[in-house]
C-alpha cells in the first residue's frame, strides 16, 4: 500500500472517529437493529389474551381449560359471564379471543359429541391465524386424550391407531424459531444500508466542505481516492458482521454451521455492490441529505423485494421478476444457508454468480462515473 493511499485511509478514519454520530451509526445501530428484529419482528406469537365463558363449571370444563393453559400460546386473562362482556373485551383489544363452553358440555362429552366455540379477533391476521391453528390443535389433542381415557374405562383397548399417520421432520430449525430466520437477514440489512449510506455521505461531505478540490489537486490518483474513501467503510462493515454474528449466536442462540471464512468472503462480495450504490449516489447528490434520500430510494425496494420480511413466493409474478434485480435477495439466501444449513459453495453457485455480476457492474459503473465527475 503506497503512502498516498495510506494517508487518505488514515484521514478517513480520523474523520469517522471525530464524528460521534457516524461512529454510533456504525457500531450501535447494528446492535439496536439486531435486538429489535430479534424480538419484535417475530412470528412466534404466544401469550394470546383469552376471555373464557365457562357455562359448565364442571371438572371436565376445567380440565379442558388446563389444556389451553399448558400450551403456552394462550393466557386466560378474563373470566366472563355473558356474550356482551367478551364482545366488549375483543372490541377494545383487551382480549384477542374468547372461548365459550356450553352448559351441557360435561354431558355431551360423555356422549362423545361435545362442542365448544371460539371467537377470534381477525383484525391482526398473524395473531388470529396463530390462535386459530393452535386452538384446533389443542382441541384435537384433547379430544384424543379424552377418547383414550373413555376406552380405557370401558375395558377396551386404549390404543387408537389412525388410518393415516403423517410424520413430519423439520430440518435446520426444528423449533421454527423466527429469530433464526430474521437475524441472518439483519446482517444483509446492515451491510447494504450502512455501507451504501456512509459511502455516499462521506464523499458528499468532502464536496460540501470544499475539501474534495483540495484532494483533487494533490498527487492522489482517482482510483486511490475512490479506494481510500470506501476501504475504511469496508473494514467497518466487517466489524458489524462479526458483531452481529457474535451477539446473534451468544444471545439468540442462532447457529453458525457454515465456514466463517466463506461467510466473510461472500459478505465482502455483497459489500462491493452496496458500495457501488453509495458511490453512485454520491455522484448524483450535492448535499448529504440528497445522498441519504437517494440511498433510501434504493433501500426500500431492497427491503420489501428481497424476501427479508415477506416470502417471495407469496408475491405477484411481476414483483418476483423485479426482485431478481435486487442484490440483497441473493445475499439473504447465501447468509441463511451458510448459518443454518452449513452448506458449501456448490449449493450457492447461482447466488454467487449473480452477486459477482452485480458487484462488477454496479461498482464498475459507479467508479467510472465518479472518476468522470472528478475529471
Amino acid at each position: 500500500m503506497n503512502s498516498r493511499l495510506f494517508s487518505l485511509i488514515r484521514k478517513e478514519f480520523i474523520q469517522i472517529w471525530r464524528d460521534p454520530r457516524t461512529l454510533a451509526l456504525i457500531l450501535v445501530m447494528p446492535i439496536v437493529q439486531l435486538f429489535l428484529l430479534g424480538y419484535a419482528a417475530t412470528t412466534d406469537v404466544k401469550n394470546i389474551s383469552l376471555a373464557v365463558w365457562d357455562q359448565s363449571q364442571t371438572p371436565q370444563s376445567r380440565a379442558f381449560l388446563d389444556a389451553f393453559r399448558s400450551a403456552n400460546y394462550f393466557r386466560i386473562a378474563y373470566s366472563v359471564g355473558s356474550q356482551a362482556e367478551y364482545r366488549m373485551l375483543i372490541e377494545t383489544g383487551k382480549a384477542r379471543a374468547a372461548l365459550i363452553i356450553p352448559p351441557d358440555y360435561a354431558n355431551r362429552l360423555q356422549e362423545g359429541n361435545a362442542q365448544v366455540s371460539m371467537v377470534l379477533d381477525g383484525s391482526d391476521a398473524t395473531v388470529g391465524g396463530t390462535a386459530l391453528s393452535t386452538a384446533r390443535l389443542i382441541g384435537q389433542s384433547y379430544a384424543t386424550k379424552v377418547l383414550t381415557e373413555q376406552l380405557a374405562l370401558t375395558g377396551r383397548s386404549a390404543t387408537i391407531t389412525p388410518p393415516v399417520e403423517v410424520r413430519t421432520q423439520v430440518w435446520y430449525n426444528p423449533d421454527l424459531i423466527s429469530a433464526y430466520f430474521n437475524i441472518p437477514g439483519v446482517i444483509g440489512m446492515i451491510l447494504s444500508f450502512i455501507t451504501a449510506l456512509l459511502t455516499a455521505t462521506a464523499v458528499v461531505r468532502e464536496r460540501e466542505r470544499g475539501t474534495i478540490e483540495q484532494l483533487i489537486v494533490t498527487p492522489i490518483r482517482s482510483w486511490e481516492l475512490i479506494v481510500g474513501k470506501i476501504l475504511p467503510y469496508v473494514m467497518l462493515a466487517f466489524v458489524d458482521v462479526l458483531e452481529v454474528l457474535i451477539i446473534g449466536h451468544w444471545w439468540f442462540k442462532v447457529p453458525v454451521r457454515g465456514d466463517l471464512g466463506l461467510i466473510l468472503l461472500l459478505s465482502g462480495l455483497f459489500v462491493l455492490s452496496s458500495l457501488g450504490i453509495g458511490l453512485f449516489a454520491s455522484t448524483v447528490a450535492n448535499t448529504q441529505q440528497e445522498a441519504m434520500l437517494t440511498v433510501m430510494f434504493t433501500m426500500l425496494p431492497s427491503i420489501f423485494l428481497s424476501g427479508f420480511f415477506f416470502p417471495l413466493d407469496a408475491m405477484p409474478k411481476f414483483l418476483q421478476i423485479v426482485s431478481y434485480a435486487v442484490p440483497l435477495r441473493y445475499y439473504l439466501v447465501i447468509i441463511r444457508a451458510l448459518l443454518l444449513k452449513g452448506v458449501g459453495v456448490d449449493a450457492l453457485q447461482n447466488e454467487i454468480i449473480a452477486l459477482t455480476i452485480f458487484a462488477v457492474v454496479i461498482m464498475g459503473a459507479a467508479a467510472l462515473r465518479f472518476r468522470k465527475r472528478l475529471d
